[in-house]
């Protein structure tokens, strides 16, 4: 409930603009800007990009609003973008399920990832959490790999569906370890999470928020952030190299992206419009509430992101066995 009201009062604030900040009508934006979201509402995605909607349409002085499209994976709001005019009014918040793995997972898309899309900046970054349970006796990777090879297959880790992030995590976690776990997919991630506390699976991946909010509840026992370094809102908790997992590293990362063709001049507006807003003090500590790291990038830097998590994630997906169609 704090999340929403925190976006009502930015909202009310911006519509209360004054008139010298209104651009001419036919100035650039001269109607509102939608940022289509692949997953509902209240999600982590949808609540970056809502801050970010929040600060733009305070600078702007035209209204930028959310226009989740959940579905398929996130092939439907991709889709919808890349065959939406190249006119600055349609962005995207595109994350790593929309273009690392679905690039992937599916053997066609009606979408080309790079080249149907215009980049514009990487937003954030946010790792998940290995966790367990505090009954389950496991205090550290190290005894959960102790336990797993002690007893190949009889541990098992939850995630949010096959091909997710969370399965994927798993799948690099075995990989990267040896061990033997079995998966166990279910539907979404704080699904996961409920069936390990109650004692369906062992062990699972959990996003920042739902980690954090448990953790204080004493509910599960953080054992590992799955990027290579330690979280803002976990010091305490080690990395997966940390705690002895060598060349693992899984974060969640959010960008911007418009359809291809762009005009370069409207590329740039744009650009600097979300760095700016990004940079503002109302956004950097929303990102801060939901455990992400606000960042940004040049439009090169973004693109040549997109192309390494595509290869990276291309040989997880082919391991794991996993296909969407």
């Amino acid at each position: 409930m704090r999340i929403f009201a925190w976006f009502r009062v930015l909202f009310l604030s911006a519509y209360t603009l004054g008139p010298g900040l209104i651009y001419a009508a036919d100035a650039y934006p001269s109607k509102p800007i939608r940022i289509v979201v692949g997953f509902p509402a209240s999600g982590i995605s949808d609540n970056l990009a809502r801050a970010l909607a929040v600060a733009m349409s305070r600078q702007l002085g035209q209204q930028v609003y959310i226009d989740n499209k959940p579905g398929a994976g996130t092939t439907i709001a991709a889709d919808n973008v890349a065959k939406s005019p190249a006119d600055g009014y349609t962005l995207f918040m595109q994350d790593l399920t929309s273009h690392a793995i679905n690039a992937s997972l599916y053997s066609k898309l009606p979408f080309d990832s790079i080249n149907d899309f215009t980049p514009l900046t990487l937003v954030a970054v946010t790792p998940l959490v290995m966790v367990v349970t505090p009954a389950s006796g496991i205090y550290n990777v190290k005894d959960l790999i102790s336990r797993a090879k002690a007893k190949p297959g009889a541990l098992n880790y939850g995630s949010s569906g096959i091909g997710t992030i969370l399965h994927l995590a798993g799948e690099l976690f075995k990989q990267r370890t040896g061990v033997d776990l079995g998966h166990i997919p279910y539907k979404g991630a704080t699904a996961a999470t409920m069936a390990m506390i109650g004692g369906e699976v062992q062990v699972t991946f959990a996003t920042m928020p739902t980690a954090v909010s448990l953790l204080q509840g004493g509910k599960i026992r953080a054992i590992a952030v799955t990027q290579t370094k330690r979280a803002a809102a976990l010091p305490d908790v080690p990395t997966m190299e940390e705690a002895g997992v060598r060349d693992y590293n899984v974060a969640l990362y959010n960008g911007v992206l418009a359809p291809a063709g762009l005009a370069p001049n409207l590329q740039a507006r744009l650009r600097d419009e979300i760095i700016k807003a990004m940079q503002s003090p109302d956004v950097k500590k929303f990102y801060q509430t939901v455990s992400a790291d606000a960042i940004t990038s040049t439009p090169e830097q973004l693109a040549a992101h997109m192309r390494a998590e595509i290869r990276k994630y291309a040989e997880l997906v082919k391991a794991s066995g996993a296909r969407a169609e």
